[in-house]
């Protein structure tokens, strides 16, 4: 099976091509390897995958219609895991067109090259900000997400929108999924725990909003690669119960199928820093600060319905998660391992 993955340097996709390498797919990787955070973070993440043979990899954008209509027409693709986004909550208020390019430019020729070389399965990221203003916990993809609070999560919505009009009208099996703050080794920098992290070893005070009144999903990467890779040999196929009357969302009588994949156990966010601190010996400085625009108190996954159709249930604690990843930051930039640092009891 040829299976593309664009964001292939990203943090994700870089996980997932290499236990999908691992398990001796060819692989087609698809990265324009963008300068929104450090380009050699993602060089780095892309010499771990083009080691093996069976990895073929394309530095492009996924706006370029071309070199994406290129791709498939040589590859002769059977899956999508479409992973390439601009991503970030914040950004998203600065810089706007980011998204429109990538997250729906970018996506509608996805969508289009599936529909024209009679793609298997399309499996896209979606976000966990797409529940936008909805308080109701867990969040459930039978929740209606009508009012996204930043520019990033209705891009997401977007995307579900347009996939099940494909889905629709060309029949092009596609499965959304709404990851929960995913973090581990070679994960993104602009996110929380990766700056607080840099933050706390060099002794700088880390911002902590809505003056840490704030709890998050949080999934280690590895659980999140299990998760895809169960699914991909599960296209969804069209819903003969749905209800035109009574709706859900997250199903249809086309092809076309939403899940959360989270851990589904929130964790306040001032407990996550206290874990953070404490498999780095080292007591942050802290600035408590008002919530942030584009912000949500809290996220919570409820996974039953993917737990249902594939077994997916997370393992990995937030003790070993952060243990991990610290114990791989520490490696990665060549922290002094040798010092003794202030040991944190809690």
């Amino acid at each position: 099976m040829n299976i593309l993955i664009t964001g292939a340097a990203g943090f994700v996709g870089m996980h997932l091509s290499k236990r999908l390498l691992d398990l001796n797919y060819h692989i087609v990787g698809f990265d324009n390897i963008n300068d929104y955070y450090e380009v050699k973070l993602k060089r780095d993440r892309l010499d771990i995958i083009t080691r093996y043979s069976n990895f073929t990899f394309y530095e492009a954008d996924l706006a370029d219609q071309k070199a994406v209509n290129d791709c498939f027409q040589n590859e002769n693709i059977d899956v999508v895991i479409n992973l390439a986004a601009q991503p970030g909550v914040r950004y998203s208020l600065e810089n706007p067109q980011a998204y429109i390019n990538s997250n729906i430019l970018g996506f509608t020729n996805i969508l289009e090259a599936c529909r024209h070389n009679e793609i298997k399965h399309l499996i896209y990221a979606s976000s966990s900000s797409v529940y936008g203003a909805n308080v109701k916990m867990p969040f459930s993809t039978s929740d209606a997400v009508d009012h996204p609070v930043s520019i990033y999560a209705a891009t997401k919505k977007s995307n579900e929108l347009m996939a099940h009009t494909y889905s629709h009208l060309f029949g092009v099996p596609t499965t959304g999924l709404r990851f929960f703050t995913v973090y581990g080794p070679y994960g993104r920098p602009d996110m929380a725990y990766y700056s607080f992290t840099k933050k706390i070893i060099d002794g700088e005070t880390i911002k902590i909003f809505n003056n840490g009144d704030m709890e998050r999903d949080f999934t280690y990467i590895d659980d999140i690669v299990e998760g895809i890779v169960r699914l991909i040999d599960q296209p969804p196929k069209p819903n003969n119960d749905w209800d035109r009357v009574n709706p859900d969302p997250s199903s249809s009588y086309a092809p076309y199928k939403v899940y959360n994949i989270g851990n589904n156990k929130p964790v306040r966010l001032m407990d996550f820093i206290n874990t953070l601190e404490k498999h780095l010996g080292i007591e942050a400085n802290k600035e408590f600060l008002p919530m942030q625009p584009g912000d949500v108190q809290a996220t919570f996954a409820d996974i039953d319905d993917l737990n249902k159709a594939t077994g997916f249930k997370p393992t990995t604690s937030i003790d070993e998660g952060l243990k991990k990843f610290v114990d791989w930051y520490r490696q990665y930039y060549q922290i002094n391992t040798d010092k003794k640092p202030t040991v944190i009891t809690r």
